[in-house]
């Protein structure tokens, strides 16, 4: 059978590396060029075998910035910034932009900081957040964004770890009922920390000004804005640096312990991020884009400020909800009024407005026109839920991807702007339920069984089309993907090489389908043993999603004396849904054992008002878990994470919890009746 394009473009990146990324790097600039695009040591560790664009140099901010304005586009808009939450509306085209972030690379660089240094942003979404990190990547420093509302303990990992010798921050966020006091958080956070950055410039919000105290270092935006102006020290010039010199570090989020500071580079992060622009979305210069994430995350990083700037794009920065700002029509109103051509978010977001409006009604009153797809990550997508707004946005396509922040960019998806040698663009892969797309080129996907010990060591084999396991990488990764951790090396082996010799485990677990879909059903500790058959918890959620009264739904596995373990399934209902409760209890159970089987022994469906999720709209399967498992706010067991969207929910969870009996359960595999074992 013939390759798909994806599949042969895919194939192609895999076998000849400097041919495919050669093609994207040559469309940056490079202030020295590179001399191999991807150079191997077989003699050195693991991590240092490759090197891609070995000897290049290259500024990213120049590349993101000053390249469209010595083209031409000076006066395009480069960030619309639209912020329901602070009633407030700004667009900076890309000749405002140079001139601000110039500014603001002349206020770091008046502190000392050079090449190698590096600097904390703890900034809401605003535009002085992008126009910080292209300063840092002007100037060579390496910046660590913090996601905006972490409490003082997370903030304070983050500053021991990275060690910036100054920090960006805000003095405030908004959320839609209250006020989050960035400014105070990060005094906390110092006073806990080991290390002590000189100075703290701060970007002062009329919605929540801070005080400062100058006798801690603290300085004021504008006025170091100004400050730079009058002097005229705009850092006019920019530092290249080698293709592998360090971005940014970013934390993955929920970190205890340790950090683990994801590291990036220049070169091959600007190389696959403009890659991705135009293969994954079809994005074209002087379009626009809308990511609704947040730049504490990857996704922002990539898909709201460089990857738009990389390619010349307009970039929307929106500071509101899904729902509730003032409506479920806001991410439809950003569509219409800047024109936007791709459109990026989580699924979580979607089932948020679909619950609030399930018929459609206030997205009906937009002109969706300009925009050509929808793009979707951060959760496993539900059928209903794309299926709904592909109906919503016209029939265009809406396309899952999978990645992480380790990747930089998405490992699979649906190409929709491949172009053949005519510059005619590909027909797309089919879109298929329940999978997140084929390996984008650079990523070689392969299923792989848990390692077994044989006697001389721990072995493991390569899985057949849709038989489930472990979702691995071969190396060598892409030129996005991270090369290390920020000052952990044995960490970075110890995470992700060393149980797999050879691969990249990425902590996923799924399968290859035959046709090369690629379907990630859950993490691999979301795994549960049920009569000894291993079963994801991702295969019920697909499930249960299903049905048309559900919004969200989350599966847990319960320990069993019989079965070792069985799933539970906590719903929410979607609003104005009037069926009997007990009726939908039965569809439920009744639709898992119709698709999965007896063997899935699915018998629990409790419906609940809200599930746990972080700020970004993940569950807290793990958070679930534990309170089941009997650890509680009262006895200061469980742990609260950083992210979480609103603690409240855990009081009423454990509550529910408490009701159902269910407190106790650890969801480990117990010990199979003999009776059970004779029958495997």
């Amino acid at each position: 059978m013939e390759k798909h394009v994806q599949a042969q473009v895919q194939h192609d990146s895999i076998k000849n590396p400097d041919k495919y990324w050669g093609d994207f790097a040559s469309l940056l600039h490079w202030d020295q060029p590179y001399s191999k695009v991807l150079t191997h040591n077989a003699m050195a560790p693991p991590t240092d075998t490759y090197h891609w664009f070995k000897n290049g140099k290259l500024n990213t901010c120049f590349n993101a910035v000053d390249r469209h304005v010595l083209s031409g586009r000076g006066k395009q808009v480069a960030i619309y910034y639209d912020s329901p939450l602070n009633n407030e509306k700004r667009q900076l085209t890309y000749q405002e932009l140079l001139d601000q972030v110039q500014t603001c690379a002349g206020v770091i660089a008046s502190h000392g900081l050079k090449k190698g240094d590096t600097v904390l942003i703890y900034m809401p979404m605003v535009p002085e957040a992008l126009i910080s990190m292209l300063a840092c990547a002007r100037l060579g420093v390496t910046h660590s964004v913090v996601f905006g509302g972490f409490a003082p303990l997370e903030i304070q990992k983050r500053i021991n770890d990275s060690k910036p010798k100054l920090i960006i921050g805000g003095s405030c966020g908004i959320e839609v009922n209250k006020i989050i006091p960035y400014k105070e958080m990060l005094d906390k956070a110092i006073d806990m920390s080991a290390h002590k950055p000189a100075h703290r410039i701060i970007f002062q919000r009329d919605a929540g000004r801070a005080v400062l105290d100058p006798s801690r270092g603290d300085l004021d935006w504008n006025d170091e804005m100004q400050r730079i102006r009058l002097a005229g020290k705009q850092f006019k010039d920019y530092v290249p640096v080698e293709s592998n010199h360090p971005l940014y570090i970013l934390y993955t989020s929920g970190t205890t312990g340790l950090p683990k500071g994801v590291v990036r580079d220049n070169g091959g992060h600007a190389t696959q991020t403009l890659a991705t622009m135009k293969n994954l979305f079809g994005a074209r210069p002087g379009e626009v884009v809308f990511c609704a994430s947040d730049v504490g995350w990857v996704v922002g990083h990539s898909f709201i400020c460089y990857g738009p700037l990389l390619l010349g794009c307009s970039t929307v920065l929106y500071e509101g909800k899904p729902v509730g700002t003032p409506d479920a029509g806001a991410f439809f109103r950003i569509l219409e009024e800047y024109k936007v051509s791709t459109w990026y978010t989580a699924p979580t977001a979607l089932r948020a407005i679909r619950r609030v409006d399930p018929d459609g009604n206030f997205s009906a009153k937009y002109d969706l026109h300009h925009l050509r797809g929808l793009y979707l990550a951060g959760e496993r997508s539900d059928t209903g839920t794309i299926a709904h707004f592909r109906h919503i946005i016209g029939g265009k396509p809406v396309v899952d991807n999978y990645w992480s922040t380790e990747s930089g960019s998405p490992i699979t998806g649906a190409c929709q702007g491949l172009e053949n040698a005519h510059g005619a663009r590909e027909e797309p892969i089919a879109i298929r339920h329940g999978s997140a797309g084929m390996p984008m080129p650079g990523y070689d996907v392969r299923v792989l069984s848990d390692p077994e010990d044989d006697g001389s060591g721990y072995k493991f084999h390569e899985l057949g089309p849709s038989q489930f396991g472990n979702i691995v990488l071969k190396l060598p990764l892409p030129p996005s993907a991270l090369t290390t951790l920020w000052n952990n090396s044995k960490g970075f082996h110890k995470s992700y090489l060393d149980q797999f010799p050879g691969w990249f485990s990425t902590g996923d677990a799924g399968i290859v389908d035959e046709d090369g879909y690629v379907h990630v059903m859950s993490r691999t500790d979301d795994i549960m043993q049920v009569a000894g058959h291993r079963l994801s918890t991702g295969s019920v959620e697909q499930i249960l999603a299903e049905h048309p009264a559900i919004s969200e739904c989350c599966v847990v596995p319960l320990s069993d004396k019989l079965k070792g373990q069985i799933p539970m399934g906590l719903v929410v209902l979607k609003s104005g849904v009037t069926q009997k409760e007990e009726d939908i209890v039965k569809e439920t159970v009744h639709m898992v054992r119709q698709n999965l089987g007896a063997i899935a022994n699915y018998n629990q469906t409790h419906i609940i008002r809200r599930l746990p999720k972080t700020r970004s709209g993940k569950i807290l399967r793990r958070t679930i878990r534990d309170i089941i498992a009997g650890k509680s706010l009262e006895n200061s067991k469980l742990v609260v994470p950083a992210t979480i969207e609103d603690a409240t929910v855990l009081n009423e969870l454990e509550d529910v919890m408490n009701r159902l009996g269910l407190v106790g359960n650890d969801g480990e595999a117990g010990k199979l009746d003999d009776t059970v074992k004779a029958k495997l």
